[in-house]
């Protein structure tokens, strides 16, 4: 025989056995789902995963009308639970918060990339997690993001400076966006992240390092079957992986080091602003009370720059997209930004504050274009009961975030894009509080919900409410709008949104 065919004929035999075995000792009544074979189930999903794993999503439709809310898919050694809607959601996140708290153990490609889930994200539920989200709470609280107001001028001017330079010399034609939107969203993290206005060449070396571990991070889940055996089958994947995380470490960590030696200095309140490497230079890990290492202090920051910049960016390009293709959208952002401030006044806080429109235009575009279609996978903390059924501790378990969004129940014409439903009676002037956080009840959530729900959801609304209402004043917006989507880290544009934009001559024409 082949002796390749033999190695992949074994790897399909272990990774068999090991999903019947797992099936037999942990669950005797999971969810419902469709019959697989592991031999050719565990490796048809994750190599289907690696591809596009929102590719399973008209799957899941046609599931959920068979086996109920509730269902099973085996990826992978162990079941995939998915929970696909708005009441079993809040069940298990909000009323069963602290049981579905945990994450699922780290594969092999996240040790890597996170340090063996030694990071805000990846951490199990547990001391480690606790103290990652208090200290992250302690730099980003709602309170204390005033304290950044500096960064988010800065980036803002280098914006406009770029999207001025790119209008001018691309002889009114239109143009694409999304690098000048990213590049920017990586100015203002680097800076809350380090504490410095790096000059434009250490911050490309920044996004270089960080864009390369997103954009490969689903082609890498292939590395995941099997993977001592797999290095040998696919050695040179893993080489690239082993070099993106190589190249990060070149990159960030002489700027962590950097900043540790002015530390005294933020200590002694003689620096300006207070980052988030300062913050984790002063914490200790429960076990032990060690310092964190060289390679975790790493991860920590590339998982802070990723998680501020990516989705932030995609959502700002949804949402500019959608005030394109709209015009009236445009016009009411403008009347309510030109009624809040006064000409040549810098935007603030405070002023976002009193433009109810401007935050219905971003809840819906959150609405309309999550970034996740999936929120990062669970896992309960020990065996438990839900909705009859069985979950084991550490199997997969996955909330369907886009389809929740695009109920029909729950949301009227939930295809288009009316930032008005966000509003009480459809009336601009009076604002209604929408539970972001599913507290009372789920009927979206791209932050998630429950005890791991996103800890920078107010940094990340103020951040897209802050260049939305810049943009929208400094600019008119024009251009051809593609919504098709693709699966990059996030849910993405296909085809980039290109624009061609007007200086307004009169920022107060309205």
């Amino acid at each position: 025989m082949d002796p390749w065919l033999l190695l992949i004929t074994m790897l399909f035999l272990c990774a068999s056995l090991h999903s019947l075995v797992y099936l037999f000792f942990h669950a005797k009544n999971l969810p419902p789902g469709p019959p697989t074979i592991p031999i050719l189930g565990t490796f048809f999903w994750l190599v289907k995963s690696s591809n596009n794993f929102s590719s399973i999503e008209p799957l899941l439709r046609q599931l959920r009308a068979k086996y109920g809310p509730v269902l099973t898919l085996h990826i992978g050694s162990r079941p995939a639970i998915f929970i696909t809607t708005h009441e079993a959601a809040h069940r298990a996140l909000v009323q069963s918060g602290s049981v579905f708290a945990s994450r699922p153990p780290a594969l092999e490609t996240s040790r890597i990339l996170f340090s063996n889930q030694h990071t805000l994200t990846t951490a199990p539920y547990g001391s480690l997690w606790r103290l990652l989200r208090r200290n992250f709470m302690s730099v980003t609280h709602p309170s204390r993001l005033h304290l950044y107001s500096h960064g988010r001028k800065w980036a803002l001017e280098i914006l406009k400076k770029k999207l001025v330079e790119e209008a001018e010399s691309s002889d009114e034609k239109a143009f694409p966006v999304i690098g000048h939107f990213q590049h920017a969203m990586f100015c203002l993290l680097a800076y809350m992240c380090f504490g410095e206005k790096f000059e434009e060449k250490i911050i490309k070396e920044i996004e270089a390092v960080q864009r390369a571990s997103l954009t490969n991070i689903i082609r890498f889940n292939l590395l995941n079957f099997m993977p001592k055996l797999g290095k040998i089958v696919f050695r040179r994947m893993w080489k690239q992986l082993l070099q993106i995380r190589g190249d990060q470490e070149n990159v960030l960590l002489p700027l962590i080091k950097a900043r540790r030696e002015k530390h005294k200095n933020i200590i002694n309140k003689e620096e300006p602003i207070f980052s988030y490497v300062d913050s984790l230079l002063d914490l200790r890990l429960p076990d032990g009370e060690r310092e964190f290492s060289d390679g975790e202090l790493v991860s920590l920051c590339s998982e802070f720059i990723n998680g501020g910049t990516d989705t932030s960016t995609t959502t700002l390009q949804w949402v500019m997209a959608n005030i394109v293709k709209q015009e009236n959208i445009q016009n009411k952002l403008l009347k309510e930004i030109n009624t809040v401030t006064e000409a040549g006044s810098e935007i603030q806080e405070k002023d976002l504050k009193r433009m109810p429109y401007l935050k219905a235009v971003v809840l819906e575009t959150l609405r309309r274009h999550p970034p996740g279609h999936f929120i990062l996978p669970r896992a309960v903390t020990e065996d438990m009961k839900f909705d009859g059924y069985d979950i084991p501790k550490n199997a997969m378990v996955n909330f369907t975030v886009a389809e929740m969004s695009w109920d029909p129940k729950v949301w009227e014409d939930p295809m288009e894009f009316k930032p008005e439903r966000f509003m009480r009676n459809g009336e601009e002037e009076k604002e209604q509080v929408f539970d972001i956080k599913g507290i009372r009840e789920i009927k979206m959530m791209p932050f998630g919900a429950g005890r791991r729900i996103c800890p920078a959801i107010s940094m990340a609304l103020l951040h897209l409410e802050y260049f939305v209402a810049n943009l929208i004043r400094e600019f008119e917006w024009s251009g051809e709008v593609d919504f098709s989507e693709n699966q990059e880290f996030t849910i993405v544009m296909k085809n980039p949104l290109r624009v061609r934009i007007t200086p307004r001559t009169n920022l107060h024409e309205f």
